[in-house]
């Protein structure tokens, strides 16, 4: 069935859903608290994700798996080690809640491993559970699992690539309950960092002819576009990095630039700041290595071309989605 081409309407604040609007506490004045996550487990509310080489612990409906404390009993205390790491993510309604990283190889071929205990708690954490990576997740969860799954993703994933000072190269530890790392030969904390990254719906045109310009990355599917998006370079405010990123990449100059809501994005670092913008100019020119294909899609082409399968569009979890459904003035088909 064709969908109905929605009237044109003023672009809004297109936001994902279900991450944005979710306010978690994240409690950051009790990160310093002396034994804070060894307290914390020994509290029957406190619960806890389980993340494992980047993914979650999911249920078989595919919903986020949050254990009670009384589950942890077995698994090792913090301390001054890495194995397993846990992080404070913040309370809500009374409740606190952790994160538990499993090391990468407590998994199920641990067993085979020599030195690995095949009752160790934490290979049974991995084993006892399905695991799913955070874009299979986000567009599943309720709310407060999504936003707490990617707080923890993200924090994971700063763990991990982290282990050593910048500066000495000597190893660092985990401090303030998982939200600092520390090196103890310099007497230096590094904090958890985010890289900015814009993306952005550019238009053209008015009205029932207002066109949006989307791309094919080179690295991407047959028929996969999607808006156009780059890193936020220093020195460089967020309008500029939009109109240098849409010039390199497609040959379109772009002048005006509203801002529409942001997303976090930890694949590792990224923080996707969405906005919405207008073309000053026509001709596409793609750069050939980061886009390998670009258009300018009216509503109805854009409506006929998905219901087609023609073109195929970003997840539905994405701030990219958004921003295309926030043009088009009305849901897409696909996931």
């Amino acid at each position: 069935m064709t969908a109905s081409i929605p009237s044109p309407r003023p672009a809004v604040r297109a936001v994902p859903v279900p991450q944005d609007g979710v306010l978690v506490d994240r409690a950051a004045h009790r990160r310093a608290e002396p034994g804070l996550v060894g307290a914390l487990r020994e509290i029957g509310s406190t619960r806890v994700l389980l993340v494992h080489r980047g993914r979650l612990a999911v249920a078989p409906g595919g919903e986020v798996v949050v254990l009670g404390g009384e589950r942890l009993v077995r698994v090792p205390a913090p301390d001054d080690g890495e194995r397993p790491r846990w992080l404070f993510l913040g309370e809500d309604g009374g409740a606190a809640y952790l994160a538990l990283v499993l090391p990468d190889d407590a998994d199920a071929q641990g067993m085979d491993i020599e030195g690995i205990d095949p009752g160790d708690p934490l290979a049974e954490l991995v084993r006892d559970h399905t695991w799913r990576g955070l874009r299979e997740i986000v567009g599943g969860a309720d709310g407060l699992g999504a936003a707490l799954a990617t707080e923890a993703v993200a924090l994971a994933a700063w763990h991990a690539s982290h282990p050593r000072c910048p500066r000495c190269g000597e190893p660092t530890v985990a401090e303030n309950a998982g939200w600092t790392r520390r090196c103890v030969d310099e007497g230096i904390d590094f904090y958890p960092r985010t890289d900015p990254a814009v993306i952005m719906s550019v238009v053209r045109g008015d009205g029932a002819d207002e066109q949006l310009l989307l791309g094919h990355a080179a690295h991407w599917p047959d028929r996969r576009f999607s808006t156009l998006a780059g890193y936020v370079e220093p020195g460089e405010s967020l309008e500029q990095a939009v109109r240098r990123e849409v010039l390199e990449e497609s040959g379109v100059v772009v002048g005006e630039v509203d801002y529409r809501g942001s997303q976090p994005w930890p694949f590792p670092a990224s923080l996707m700041l969405g906005f919405h913008a207008r073309a000053t100019s026509e001709e596409i020119q793609v750069d050939g290595v980061e886009l390998t294909d670009a258009r300018w899609f009216t509503r109805a082409g854009l409506g006929a071309a998905v219901d087609a399968g023609d073109v195929l569009l970003p997840g539905r979890s994405s701030i990219a989605r958004a921003l295309i459904e926030g043009w088009y003035g009305a849901r897409l088909a696909g996931d």
